[in-house]
């Protein structure tokens, strides 16, 4: 009697399921990429420190030495800011700032964002590069 084998092992390799990795990680990269730029759109250069910072959800207020302030990348007039950023921190608790100012900003600039945050009870966090 001549048994043939059923259990033969093909030397063919199904490249379906690596297509499929390779797309999901494809994908997975291209969200990554453009979450990560979307943190910093306006390049300002901060302060230098030492230590670190926890992330948490926060309204971003950079100033810009051309006396341009921008509340989480849109442009807002001074006379508007207190109005926007009251806005912006509906839906965040606890309500945090993240006061991102160049080296080269009129304090008076820094001191109006402090005033306001402190007037509604707002924390406030200076973004500085660390060292």
């Amino acid at each position: 009697m001549n048994f043939k084998g059923r259990n033969k092992i093909s030397p063919d390799f199904n490249m379906s399921s690596m297509t499929d990795i390779v797309f999901l990680l494809l994908i997975f990269f291209m969200i990554a990429s453009t979450l990560s730029q979307q943190l910093n759109t306006i390049k300002i250069e901060l302060p230098d420190a030492k230590g670190k910072t926890e992330n948490r959800k926060s309204v971003s207020v950079s100033l810009l030495s051309n006396n341009l302030i921008y509340v989480d990348d849109e442009l807002v007039e001074r006379k508007y800011l207190e109005l926007e950023i009251l806005k912006k921190m509906e839906k965040i608790q606890p309500p945090s700032i993240i006061l991102r100012a160049e080296k080269s900003v009129q304090i008076d600039n820094v001191v109006y964002v402090m005033n306001i945050a402190n007037q509604n009870s707002i924390k406030v966090l200076l973004a500085v590069d660390s060292k």
